[in-house]
């Protein structure tokens, strides 16, 4: 299935968009006042003020003034970091059902050089459905059979593509072959072994074949492959491996798999990863969880193991992410976050697991927390952001901009309140 082509996303573009006028540049200063400030990296602060100009966070304290800026008033208010979501589809489908407004993925065992970010629609209707839940950033990921190719970092609201995008260090996506449950037959095990194998030997044979390129072109440099060229970054340590891996076996052989072509990699599914907590430490790995919202794997497992799970890595000492698999469903990411938090997380963990840890693991370092020097990306909310029933988001700001949170739905409850 062909589909991460320029041709279908100017067919979805042009079919589907909304009509959502994204916010201007800051022009002027503005000072929020008196807010519960979850800052992400240093806990919360009462009654603190916070002051933004030029996109960026430049004070922060309970007695703060700055003339001519913008007053906000936040008192029995909270102000979170704008949350980012990992591992999403956001912006490369529209509707799952209609096959050229999904351009998730190509054909082919080796898709390195394909970029999410061609594909990515900023005007999709999905993207004002995920801002009104505080959501400010996506990580947008192409899917595949194994090298499925580069994810991007993007803001959520933007004219055009290029607007959206943030310089973040190149990432490329992965998706380890995993073993299934082996039939009892003796002779079905044997070949649902020895298949398991070939793909293995399929993934070293594609990383071999690349790093010796890469080994051989550095002394003939007219050499040229661009799928081993887009690959070349991870040999040099430029660029991470997102590896997809869930089972505990899966995630053993990955493990190995990085350290032979000493890798610099983040875990993605993780749902067994706390087996490895003590290897998956020692190698550095950060993990992104996202799947809060799954049924259990397991027959045996517990009805809630998949929420327990964040609580779990975070208990093995594992940095990680929650992040949320999907499109339209991504507007879940803060909810899915709470969840964590009921189930042994915690709410300040659970927070950060979804913005400053999220930032981090994209390798970027002014995202995530309320702090002065940051990005201004902040969500001021009457109620918890993490709970469904009491967030009450009233504004949310990218880079200092304030956006509007206006979304199809609502247009469409104010038309038909006129009937």
């Amino acid at each position: 299935m062909r589909i991460l082509t320029l041709s279908l996303l100017l067919t979805s573009v042009c079919a589907l968009a909304h009509d959502m006028v994204p916010g201007t540049a800051q022009q002027q200063a503005i000072l929020i006042t008196h807010a519960t400030v979850h800052t992400a990296s240093n806990g919360v602060l009462e009654n603190t003020n916070v002051l933004v100009e030029n996109g960026r966070i430049t004070a922060m304290g309970e007695q703060i003034e700055a003339a001519d800026a913008r007053v906000i008033d936040a008192t029995g208010k909270h102000l979170y970091p704008g949350l980012i979501a990992l591992d999403t589809q956001v912006g490369m489908v529209e509707i799952e059902m209609v096959r050229p407004t999904v351009d998730t993925q190509d054909v082919g065992l080796n898709n390195a050089e394909l970029k999410a970010s061609a594909v990515f629609n900023p005007d999709s209707e999905i993207i004002p459905t995920l801002r009104k839940n505080g959501i400010t950033h996506a990580q947008i990921v192409p899917r595949g059979e194994l090298l499925a190719g580069q994810s991007a970092l993007v803001n959520l609201d933007s004219w055009t593509v290029e607007d959206a995008l943030i310089d973040s260090p190149r990432a490329l996506h992965l998706y380890w072959p995993e073993l299934g449950n082996l039939p009892v037959k003796d002779e079905d095990r044997s070949k649902a072994l020895a298949a398991h194998g070939e793909a293995l030997a399929k993934v070293d044979t594609l990383f071999s074949e690349a790093s010796a390129f890469v080994a051989r072109k550095a002394a003939e440099p007219s050499l040229t492959h661009r799928r081993f060229e887009a690959m070349a970054p991870l040999f040099r340590g430029d660029a991470t491996l997102f590896l997809h891996a869930n089972t505990a076996g899966a995630i053993g052989e990955a493990l190995a798999f990085i350290a032979k072509y000493r890798l610099k990699a983040v875990l993605v599914g993780g749902y067994e990863a706390w087996h490895h907590g003590d290897a998956i430490k020692a190698a550095g790995i950060a993990v992104v969880y996202p799947s809060v919202f799954s049924l259990p794997r397991y027959r045996d497992d517990n009805i809630d193991e998949a929420f327990s799970i964040p609580a779990r890595l975070a208990d093995a000492g594992i940095d990680f992410a929650i992040g949320y698999s999907g499109d339209w469903d991504a507007r879940n990411l803060p909810y899915a976050a709470g969840y964590a938090a009921a189930h042994g997380l915690g709410k300040e963990a659970a927070l950060k697991a979804v913005t400053l840890n999220a930032a981090r693991i994209l390798g970027v370092s002014d995202m995530g927390a309320i702090e002065v020097g940051y990005r201004a990306n902040l969500v001021l909310s009457a109620g918890d952001i993490l709970d469904p029933l009491s967030s009450r988001i009233e504004r949310v700001f990218i880079d200092g901009r304030e956006i509007t949170l206006k979304t199809r739905a609502d247009q469409l409850y104010q038309k038909y309140l006129k009937r």
